[in-house]
């Protein structure tokens, strides 16, 4: 049972990046009681720039986008604990979580914990990712790379699907071979073939930036690419959703329906961590989905008189 001297908030928001920070605004502006519990690891302060995200021609670090959202968060009452969460349980009122700052409970609770790329093992790899030479997704900025030479870092057939993907977009197309990764089937030499990607099987043995490119050193050799793309796949922080009894795809990601509501009554899941396109846009139009249908699940809470 909920203790007395413990304070129970309307939402409980997972999650300090666009979708965290989206939701906690909304929730806010309903008037709602909110806590925002925010690690500090969103996904989004490693973008140097995007060029997708709306209203900036110029493009926009993911920092920056971070820091707009905090200041806009910042001129309503949502209380903001920078923490990570231990544990996570049901309770008869809703739900509670153990920090390191102490329990925070909710009525509902709304998950934007994201996802985290799977880096290679390497050093220099931070210099080259801040230099934009080195990218994860291309959906976000393969417009960036059109006609340019673009190389591919895989352990595997993953990169196959990648590599075909990015061929839209230049027609200088390498897949480079991780450490130790398996090699290609014939199938899937065959694709690249069709699609006229080249390919090396020897594992690369470092990466890092050279000048505004990067380089890749396998087997003795050396290779230049305008951009690199890693495709080493993705670690979905899913496990508060499943330590809760939510579904999750074979992938890890949080199941939800239209509402962006999981499988667990109360339990809501926005941003990367959930089912859809990964896209900083994206994850913002679901957390304003999530916390409309949080507002409205919580039901009426009038004011003692007009005006307050």
């Amino acid at each position: 049972m909920q203790a007395r001297s413990e304070p129970i908030a309307d939402t409980v928001v997972v999650g300090g990046g666009p979708a965290g920070l989206m939701a906690a605004i909304y929730l806010a502006r309903f008037r709602r009681s909110v806590v925002l519990v925010d690690a500090g690891q969103s996904r989004v302060e490693k973008i140097p720039r995007s060029h997708n995200y709306p209203g900036f021609a110029d493009g926009i670090s993911g920092a920056k986008v971070r820091d707009m959202l905090r200041a806009q968060l910042r001129g309503y009452p949502v209380r903001i604990v920078e923490t990570f969460v231990e544990r996570a349980e049901r309770t008869p009122d809703g739900f509670r979580l153990a920090t390191q700052e102490g329990p925070i409970a909710g009525r509902r609770l709304l998950l934007a914990t994201g996802v985290t790329d799977i880096p290679p093992a390497m050093p220099h790899v931070r210099a080259a990712l801040d230099a934009g030479v080195l990218r994860y997704c291309p959906v976000c900025d393969a417009y960036e790379v059109i006609g340019k030479a673009v190389g591919v870092y895989a352990n595997g057939p993953a990169g196959v699907a990648e590599a075909i993907y990015l061929r839209h977009f230049s027609v200088d197309i390498t897949l480079f071979m991780a450490q130790g990764g398996p090699g290609l089937a014939a199938e899937e030499r065959r694709r690249l073939a069709d699609a006229g990607i080249r390919w090396n099987d020897a594992p690369v043995e470092s990466i890092r930036r050279n000048g505004e490119r990067v380089e890749l050193t396998h087997a003795g050799t050396h290779a230049l690419c305008d951009t690199l793309y890693c495709a080493l796949g993705l670690t979905v922080h899913s496990q508060i959703a499943v330590a809760l009894g939510a579904s999750v795809d074979d992938t890890g990601y949080v199941q939800v329906d239209a509402h962006h509501a999981t499988t667990v009554p109360g339990l809501y899941a926005a941003g990367d961590v959930s089912t859809g396109l990964n896209q900083i846009a994206v994850a913002m139009g679901g957390a304003a989905i999530a916390a409309s249908a949080i507002h409205r699940e919580l039901g009426p809470d009038w004011p003692a008189r007009a005006g307050t």
